[in-house]
């Protein structure tokens, strides 16, 4: 279990940008909906955006 969790993480690491941009490029140019395609790209757009806020949380300037 603990292999498939590694495997997981390092996956999603190096592959949601890919993911959340190919996907884009992939709709626009006439790609049809994909149920499960759509939930890896928005888990994927969940975690660009945990890695934004937790970007901003750190580097936020003490008032």
């Amino acid at each position: 279990m603990k292999e498939l969790y590694g495997v997981g993480i390092l996956f999603f690491y190096f592959l949601k940008w890919p993911i959340f941009l190919g996907y884009i490029y992939l709709r626009i140019n006439g790609f049809k909906e994909n149920y499960i395609l759509d939930a890896l790209w928005l888990y994927c757009f969940f975690l660009i955006l945990k890695d934004f806020y937790t970007f901003y949380k750190r580097y936020k300037k003490p008032s």
